[in-house]
Parts: C-alpha cells; sequence; structure tokens
C-alpha cells in the first residue's frame, strides 16, 4: 500500500526542473550520457517504445524527459527552441569536448566571457540548447555592467 508523500517534491528534485520534449527521447538518453556524463533513474517506456516519462540526472541537478505526444512538440517540429539549459562545471572546456564529440554542434565556441564565465553553447542532435560554463570571476554587478559597455564598443 502506498504511504503519504513525506516532502512536497521528490528529495532527488529542485524547485525547478526542465522538461524536454525529444524526438527520440531513448537516443538522446544514451546522448545525454555520453555528453554530459548523465545518470538515467527512471524510464517509462509504452509498448510502442516512445518514453512517455524519463529522469536522469547531470551533476545536482535533474532533467526530465519524454518523446513527442499529447501534444507536446520537439523543437525540429516548432522549428527550433527559444530554450537554453545552462550549466555549470568544474572544467568547462572538458564537458564542452566531450558533448562535441558525443555529436553536439557548436553554437558558440568556449571563450571567457565579460561577466567572468568562461561559457560556450552547443546544440544536441535533437534541437535542444545548452550553455556551458565555468565561473572563473566573482565580480560585482558595476564591473560586469562597465565590461558589457566595452565588450558592446568592441563589437562594432
Amino acid at each position: 500500500m502506498a504511504k503519504p508523500a513525506s516532502n512536497y517534491r521528490p528529495d532527488d528534485v529542485g524547485t525547478v526542473t526542465p522538461y524536454l520534449t525529444i524526438k527520440g527521447a531513448a537516443k538522446a538518453i544514451d546522448f545525454y550520457k555520453k555528453a554530459f556524463d548523465a545518470k538515467e533513474t527512471a524510464r517509462m517506456a509504452g509498448p510502442d517504445g516512445l518514453i512517455g516519462h524519463a529522469s536522469l540526472h547531470i551533476g545536482d541537478s535533474t532533467i526530465y524527459l519524454c518523446d513527442e505526444m499529447m501534444g507536446a512538440k520537439a523543437p525540429p517540429t516548432i522549428g527550433g527552441t527559444p530554450v537554453t539549459l545552462h550549466m555549470y562545471f568544474k572544467d568547462c572546456d572538458a564537458v564542452f569536448n566531450q558533448a562535441v564529440a558525443a555529436g553536439a554542434k557548436v553554437r558558440m565556441p568556449m571563450a571567457d566571457q565579460f561577466w567572468g564565465d568562461r561559457f560556450g553553447q552547443v546544440e544536441d542532435p535533437f534541437g535542444h540548447c545548452w550553455s556551458i560554463a565555468t565561473q572563473k570571476e566573482d565580480l560585482t554587478s558595476e564591473e560586469v555592467t562597465e565590461r558589457a559597455k566595452t565588450a558592446m564598443q568592441n563589437m562594432g
């Protein structure tokens, strides 16, 4: 018999948990394992093989994902995504290179940024965008604002 929940959310899930709709969720799970060392914690597939729900841990965070169904659409179906998932790692260069080796497309090469992060961005083979970063400097908002002005002037 089920017992009442001890918490308002599962203990291993944060308050905000991204839920990705993917065309080819099973392949995406394999990709995320290779690209980001994701750990699969749950998978519910239907008799047709489509994944109705899966849970992965990347570092200390959880993402949920499923195949397209019940009106949910993946980025290729809607022509792209307006969302980027941002991740911090101790060694962003290693993770960035690992993601590219696993099949991600570089959207923004890894570089030191004016806001104090080393940062790059990739698109996975399923149309989702991921930014990968390591914080290199602790900056005040004033320092970031001043650096942003300089960076924008240098852009053209």
